[in-house]
């Protein structure tokens, strides 16, 4: 496939991405709002020279965290998303520090209006989300792309592959890559990355910063869900996953009795449903919002988070985590922020977006692997039956955390590299 011939295609598309937002819209109206952004009518930037950084969703947003921040210690820096939890993400973590949109939609009449309006010095994506046009225009007006926290999956690879000349052109304008791993720097390579490009950093998501004052608000977070509690927290999760969530809960519930279940779902748009189907499971949930700094009674047997920029703090108020994305064909969530405040984690088979950082943890024992749902309850019960395991667990997590700290300073220097040209 041409670029042109894609770009076609795009066209003849239209209608339907625009049923695509009008249905999205109805269950999340956020959808529907700021719907210039995504055709490249951004506001103007003051003056040129930004680091556009495009970070896809949550995950994404989260993980760029740390680099941003070193990122306007020299430069301004331009965000987009693509979805509005992202823009919600990257909105709680830096506000007006950063210039902020949605991505426009890879149109070449789009790429180019939002790169007008923008002027960047350099464009910045996150982990995978390549865009032909995008990348096309951007190299085309001179502007450096660089792929940070690079990742490329089989099924990925073979999907690019599959676009023919495309595919290899879109890998082959990218000035440097910033790859997780070597199998990622392979694959990279295979699906038309210039060796040279492509240089092995390691993950970012390692170099997390957490708060100093996390310990103490997790603590003080910890003492408002009653004395005694054990706690275990479900979070990011998905639709399908809050229901294996809450049988496990239902499980638990006969072993540990006053034991209280920490519902966190990923998208803010579910989280009324999420408190309905606690109440249809037989449980009595009260949420986040409604309940800050009061101690929950001892009758609340799941507390939904339906708060924003807060799934830190639960992860370092809880015993044992659940992270969701991974009973549900969504590719997995970071479990490293569990493991940074020594929390072990659980999660299920479907961690591709992080695979090979879920291996090397499940091989320290730092966090359970489960095949199914139907595992979650001996899983978990077996962290809460058993202090010293957990204990074990936690410091593991640590280890493996601090041991691969590093790749966000040696992504700076690519990207100040790339710059100085």
């Amino acid at each position: 496939m041409t670029r042109t011939l894609y770009s076609w295609l795009l066209r003849l598309a239209f209608p339907y991405v625009c049923l695509h937002l009008l249905l999205r819209g109805l269950k999340n109206r956020d959808y529907w709002r700021r719907l210039p952004e995504r055709f490249g009518f951004v506001p103007r930037a003051a003056a040129p020279g930004a680091v556009w950084v495009h970070a896809v969703s949550v995950g994404e947003a989260r993980a760029a965290a740390p680099l941003v921040r070193a990122l306007r210690e020299r430069h301004a820096v331009a965000m987009t998303a693509m979805t509005p939890t992202g823009s919600a993400t990257v909105q709680s973590l830096f506000g007006a520090q950063v210039a902020h949109s949605y991505v426009p939609y890879d149109y070449p009449g789009a790429v180019n209006r939002f790169l007008d309006r923008v002027r960047p010095a350099l464009v910045m994506i996150l982990e995978k989300e390549l865009w032909p046009n995008l990348v096309h225009f951007s190299r085309a007006r001179g502007i450096p792309v660089c792929v940070a926290n690079a990742q490329l999956g089989e099924a990925s690879l073979r999907g690019w592959k599959r676009l023919g000349k495309l595919g290899g052109a879109t890998f082959g304008a990218v000035n440097v890559y910033a790859a997780q791993s070597e199998a990622d720097a392979q694959r990279l390579i295979a699906a038309g990355a210039r060796p040279e490009t492509v240089h092995v950093v390691g993950s970012i998501k390692f170099d997390l910063t957490l708060p100093d004052d996390l310990p103490a608000r997790a603590q003080a977070l910890r003492q408002t869900f009653g004395p005694g509690r054990p706690v275990w927290l479900a979070a990011s999760t998905h639709e399908g996953e809050e229901d294996e969530a809450l049988a496990t809960h239902a499980q638990l519930k006969k072993q540990f009795p006053n034991l209280l279940l920490v519902l966190v779902p990923r998208h803010p748009e579910r989280f009324d449903s999420v408190v309905r189907l606690c109440e249809r499971h037989g449980f009595n949930a009260a949420r986040r919002s409604a309940t800050s700094g009061v101690v929950l009674p001892p009758a609340v047997d799941v507390l939904v988070g339906d708060t924003m920029g807060e799934l830190q703090l639960f992860y370092g108020a809880c015993d044992v985590a659940f992270v969701g994305g991974s009973l549900v064909p969504a590719g997995g969530h970071n479990f490293l922020e569990a493991a940074a405040v020594g929390v072990p984690a659980v999660f299920g088979p479907d961690m591709v977006n992080i695979e090979e950082i879920a291996s090397q943890a499940v091989a320290r024992g730092a966090a359970t692997q489960i095949a199914h749902g139907g595992q979650l309850a001996e899983a978990v019960g077996s962290y809460l039956a058993d202090p010293a395991r957990r204990q074990a667990a936690g410091a593991a997590g640590k280890k493996l955390v601090e041991e691969n700290r590093g790749a966000l300073a040696r992504t700076l220097v690519l990207i100040e590299q790339l710059l100085a040209r």
